[in-house]
């Protein structure tokens, strides 16, 4: 099991492949992108920066304009983030 750290650090090239990927709908890159800003911010625990993504993430998730390669990996992200504990 890969360190809290690691995961967020996974995660982060994650949204960014997200962020890249032109056939997803530029919304959804957004996001994406606010996301990775939010985990990279170090003034704040790693547990709340996973907790604040997940929430982020979850607006999106159902959003039906989503192709479902995006959706496949949005969920992957966000079990990935759900490893990081909260304290």
């Amino acid at each position: 099991m890969a360190s809290p750290d690691e995961t967020i650090r996974i995660c982060i090239q994650m949204l960014q492949n997200i962020s890249e990927d032109s056939t997803i709908p530029r919304n959804i890159r957004r996001v994406a992108d606010s996301t990775r800003s939010v985990l990279q911010d170090e003034s704040r625990s790693i547990g709340l920066r996973a907790a604040t993504a997940i929430s982020m993430i979850d607006e999106i998730s159902n959003d039906p304009n989503m192709p479902v390669h995006a959706r496949t990996r949005i969920w992957e992200l966000v079990s990935q983030l759900e490893t990081v504990p909260l304290d």
